[in-house]
């Protein structure tokens, strides 16, 4: 009997758990201010522009990806990145990295590349009819 109530107290925990980081992972705010960013004690998902004139480097060793993101009013932060390179992160027009900035670089959990679209950007002419 008594293993029967620990148990069901074991699933309800977990339940409870699970849903209190659910409720977390969702309260990520986007920033596109990098000042904003270096200030924030939390998790965000900051968005922005490669810096091209800074070139990324690769460590294929230890997988980690470095570049610099820069903001609309031109400031700018180190980003490091454990893991793959994403596709199309050359020509990505923008980027959102998810993580925390901390002693002097953001640490990106995860890096997402908005590349520009292939269906826009064409003028039509009219044929005059």
């Amino acid at each position: 009997m008594k293993n029967k109530y620990f148990f069901g107290g074991f699933i309800i925990v977990i339940f409870v758990g699970l849903m209190g980081y659910l409720v977390t992972q969702s309260n990520i705010k986007y920033e596109n201010n990098i000042s904003k960013v270096k200030t924030e004690n939390k998790t965000v998902k900051a968005t922005g522009q490669l810096v091209r004139e800074k070139d990324y480097t690769y460590d294929n060793k230890n997988r980690t990806l470095t570049f610099y993101l820069k903001d609309e009013q031109g400031n700018q932060m180190k980003v490091v990145f454990n893991g793959a390179i994403p596709n199309n992160f050359k020509s990505a027009q923008s980027l959102v990295v998810t993580g925390k900035y901390q002693d002097g670089y953001f640490m990106a959990n995860s890096i997402l590349t908005k590349c520009p679209s292939k269906y826009q950007g064409r003028k039509v002419q009219s044929s005059g009819i």
